[in-house]
């Protein structure tokens, strides 16, 4: 009996943002209602986002973006969300945002070559795609 409890994981069955919700279950005390703050939405977003619920991470992080729209780190995850959950054309707004405030955030030219290419946009890909390497120090061989 103890050992097919033991084969269970502690985590199976329950949803990754319903714990980082039960760690503040009781801040205010039982039963009070209140709301997240943005680092909290921020990280119930990365676990939603880890566990592959991409849709649901970017509602998440729609509000975290709108609050902080100077911060890269969640407008990169956030097109990060919409890139893994299809939603192509909301990528690729918010990877040229970021580009735009950012213009050697390598990540978000690879990002943005990549969302390009996805869309059949091979042409306009390339230029994104050769500068991500050349800030990330790939340079093509010379042969």
């Amino acid at each position: 009996m103890t050992a097919e409890f033991n084969a269970h994981a502690a985590t199976d069955g329950v949803a990754p943002d319903r714990w980082a919700s039960a760690l503040h279950l009781f801040d205010d005390g039982p039963g009070a209602a209140r709301e997240e703050t943005p680092g909290e939405l921020w990280e119930r977003a990365g676990l939603l986002f880890e566990a592959k619920d991409y849709i649901a991470a970017a509602k998440l992080l729609t509000t975290v973006v709108e609050e902080f729209p100077q911060q890269t780190a969640p407008r990169l995850l956030l097109a990060r969300a919409y890139y893994h959950s299809a939603q192509l054309s909301r990528a690729e707004e918010q990877l040229r945002r970021v580009v735009e405030r950012d213009p050697v955030e390598h990540y978000a030219h690879l990002m943005l070559g990549r969302t390009l290419e996805r869309q059949g946009r091979q042409a306009e890909a390339e230029p994104w795609l050769r500068m991500a390497a050349a800030f990330s120090g790939e340079f093509p061989d010379d042969e």
